[in-house]
């Protein structure tokens, strides 16, 4: 699969997954086989180059002992004034 154009909104969630992951003492792999993903859909989505969808923000949030809202809450504030 091609990588997808990174995008401010999915840089800072992505920093969101890894910060909270390294808080847990996690790798990108024991993330990925905790919520049922492959390794490099969890690289992809730490440096925003996924779009990722509902389904596996719940998974994530789940894995990571977080409520979804806390990956998400204040993104909208990253909205550039053209947005791509």
């Amino acid at each position: 699969m091609a990588v997808q154009a990174r995008t401010p909104w999915r840089e800072a969630f992505g920093a969101r997954i890894r910060s909270a992951r390294l808080a847990r003492g996690l790798t990108q792999e024991g993330l990925a086989e905790t919520c049922g993903l492959h390794p490099t859909y969890i690289g992809d989505a730490e440096r925003g180059e996924r779009n990722v969808s509902l389904d596996n923000i719940l998974r994530l949030a789940y894995a990571l002992k977080v409520r979804p809202g806390e990956l998400l809450d204040g993104l909208e504030r990253r909205i550039p004034k053209k947005v791509p």
